[in-house]
């Protein structure tokens, strides 16, 4: 008998095996080997053999993982589905890491709140994949004191904030948005990230008159938009960076 065909769903099943039984699906776009595959797409061909293996599961959109680690990796990362506290834990974090990692792919300086920097990103805390665990000394205290509770910023090459990023996973959104008020003084941007459904909410918060001024300055991206995001910078790192 001739000797089996090695596919590429069993070399996406390997590599996932090679790497603790997970990863995402732009981390996939880098550890899988495809130079031998017979497609112009190979990326495309990966999101396919995650989506439709059943030897593979979702654990968070853009994130996927063996089904023979499924209760290894559920206890890496702390998950308990019957307990809604874990997940929402694990949904702000996750979150945090991919906004984290974008910034870091544009070269920006990355800072998480001192209270979030032991929440873990997948394997790693957020202190490990930020380029900084201090707030930059870019105003005075009392600004600074408010600017580090944020859950996200992007500092420029000059340590001063070009983007500030709140995860609303299931918090109060006007809380976010008043913070936002405090620090508008700065020529940066302002997002608040949250599931799809929360718009709705996020716009009603924006219509008070209270933050008439802010307005067109605080955006609202879903977690779809930054998964996409995400895993369009790892193919542009993949296709040695941009032009």
């Amino acid at each position: 008998m001739g000797q089996k065909k090695y596919t590429q769903t069993q070399q996406v099943i390997d590599t996932l095996r090679k790497y603790g039984g997970y990863a995402t699906l732009g981390n996939l776009y880098h550890l899988v080997d495809t130079k031998s595959w017979a497609t112009k797409t190979p990326n495309e061909s990966i999101r396919r053999i995650v989506q439709k293996s059943d030897e593979i599961f979702r654990i968070q959109p853009g994130l996927w993982a063996l089904e023979e680690c499924r209760d290894e990796v559920m206890r890496k990362f702390d998950i308990q589905p019957t307990e809604q506290e874990s997940v929402d834990k694990f949904n702000h974090s996750y979150y945090q890491g991919l906004i984290i990692e974008i910034g870091n792919m544009k070269h920006y300086s990355t800072y998480a709140p001192a209270q979030d920097q032991n929440h873990k990103f997948l394997d790693k805390p957020l202190k490990d994949i930020c380029t900084t665990v201090h707030i930059p000394d870019f105003s005075f205290d009392s600004i600074k004191n408010r600017a580090r509770t944020v859950d996200v910023i992007w500092f420029n090459e000059r340590n001063m904030p070009d983007s500030f990023f709140e995860v609303e996973h299931s918090t109060d959104i006007q809380n976010s948005v008043a913070k936002f008020c405090d620090l508008q003084d700065f020529s940066s941007r302002f997002l608040i990230v949250a599931p799809k459904n929360r718009e709705e909410q996020f716009n009603k918060v924006m219509s008070r008159t209270a933050f008439k001024d802010m307005r067109e300055r605080i955006k609202f991206h879903n977690y779809e938009s930054i998964l996409q995001q995400y895993e369009l910078m790892c193919k542009l790192q993949k296709n040695d960076g941009f032009i």
